[in-house]
């Protein structure tokens, strides 16, 4: 089951956050099966049905630590409308293919004065 992290991100400025990965004690997840292009991903919607959507570039910044980095660059930032978004991440494993969502929650973007 995804932890729940509501997160801020502010309008035009570089967002990045780390995501610690555990397992069901608790432990740090080992990310090595997880490491193929594309097996970590996770984005933004206005609402759970929009068809528009801002894609976060995920990584592993720790693969024995388990954690997992998300980020926005500044002008997708600036591209947002100020306001609460919803947000995921997943991860799915190289040889089984097992998707789990390790983070969901809501997105507040506080709007920018200077861009």
């Amino acid at each position: 089951m995804a932890i729940i992290s509501n997160l801020t991100i502010d309008q035009g400025s570089t967002f990045s956050v780390d995501i610690d990965v555990t397992d069901s004690d608790g432990d740090a997840l080992n990310l090595a099966n997880y490491n193929n292009v594309g097996n970590v991903r996770g984005m933004m919607r206005k609402t759970y049905t929009s068809a528009t959507k801002t894609d976060f570039t995920c990584s592993i910044s720790n693969e024995s630590g388990g954690v997992v980095n998300i980020s926005l660059s500044a002008t997708q930032t600036n591209a947002l409308k100020a306001g609460r978004y919803v947000y995921d991440v997943e991860i799915e494993h190289n040889s089984t293919n097992a998707v789990t969502r390790i983070v969901e929650g809501q997105i507040e973007v506080t709007p920018g004065v200077t861009y």
